[in-house]
C-alpha cells in the first residue's frame, strides 16, 4: 500500500467557514476522500493546520505556521512516503505575513527542495510530489476574515494568481499539478473557507492525477 502525506493549511485540515462552527467530519475532509477515491491501494495522512504558510512566519499565532520550520520535521515522522501533496499559500496572501501569491509559489519551491533534500540525506528514494494551487478567495461576510487578508479586492486578486505561478514552478521542478479551484470555491460566508461539499470535491478531483503518477 502506497502512504501519502497531505500537507496544508485549514483548508486541509477541514475548518468550517461558519465562524464557530464545528471542524468538518472526518468523512469530509479532502484527505479522507482521496483515500476513499483511491479504493484501499493507498492511506492518506492529513496533515493540515489553519493559518500554515509556505514558509513565512505569523508572529500572531500560538503555534509555528511556517510550514517550511515544521515540514523536516514530518517528513521524519511519518516516512518512507510514496506522494507529499503540498496546498499551501492562501495564509501567505495576509499582506501581514507576506500578500503575494509569486512569493507563496517561491514558498512551495522551497518545500519541494526540502522534500527531495531530506529523502537525499537518507539514501531513500524521494516522494512524488504534487503541487496544488489553492480555491480562490470571495468576496465573504466575514468582515474580520477579508480583513486578514487586505480586503476582499487584495486577496481575491492575488488569489487568481495562484494556478500561473503554481503551474510554472511545477513545471519547473517536474512535480505534479492540480488546480484546486477548477473543481471547488470558498464559501461566501467568509470567503475562504469551504464547505463540505467542496471540501471533499478537492480529494475527488485529485484521485486520477494521484492514481496515474503512483501507477495505481
Amino acid at each position: 500500500m502506497k502512504t501519502i502525506l497531505a500537507y496544508g493549511d485549514s483548508l486541509t485540515y477541514g475548518a468550517n467557514p461558519r465562524q464557530g462552527g464545528p471542524r468538518h467530519a472526518y468523512e469530509d475532509r479532502w484527505p479522507t476522500a482521496l483515500e476513499k477515491a483511491l479504493g484501499g491501494k493507498a492511506r492518506v495522512i492529513a496533515e493540515g493546520l489553519g493559518g500554515r504558510t509556505t514558509a513565512a512566519d505569523d508572529w500572531h499565532a500560538a503555534a509555528d505556521r511556517n510550514g517550511a520550520r515544521i515540514l523536516p520535521t514530518l517528513l521524519e515522522s511519518h516516512s518512507p512516503l510514496d506522494m507529499v501533496i503540498i496546498m499551501l499559500g492562501t495564509n501567505d496572501l495576509k499582506p501581514s505575513v507576506c500578500g503575494s501569491a509569486l512569493e507563496a509559489s517561491f514558498g512551495i519551491r522551497r518545500l519541494v527542495h526540502l522534500v527531495r533534500g531530506v529523502s537525499a540525506g537518507k539514501g531513500e528514494t524521494p516522494p512524488q510530489i504534487i503541487i496544488v494551487s489553492p480555491p480562490l478567495l470571495c468576496d465573504g461576510k466575514n468582515a474580520d476574515m477579508m480583513g486578514h487578508f487586505g480586503g476582499a479586492a487584495h486577496g481575491i486578486a492575488q488569489s487568481r494568481e495562484f494556478a500561473g505561478h503554481y503551474a510554472r514552478r511545477a513545471e519547473e521542478l517536474g512535480t505534479g499539478f492540480f488546480d484546486a479551484s477548477t473543481v471547488s470555491v470558498a464559501s461566501p460566508l467568509d470567503g475562504v473557507h469551504l464547505d463540505a461539499t467542496n471540501t471533499r470535491a478537492i480529494g475527488d478531483g485529485l484521485a486520477p492525477l494521484v492514481s496515474k503518477i503512483l501507477g495505481l
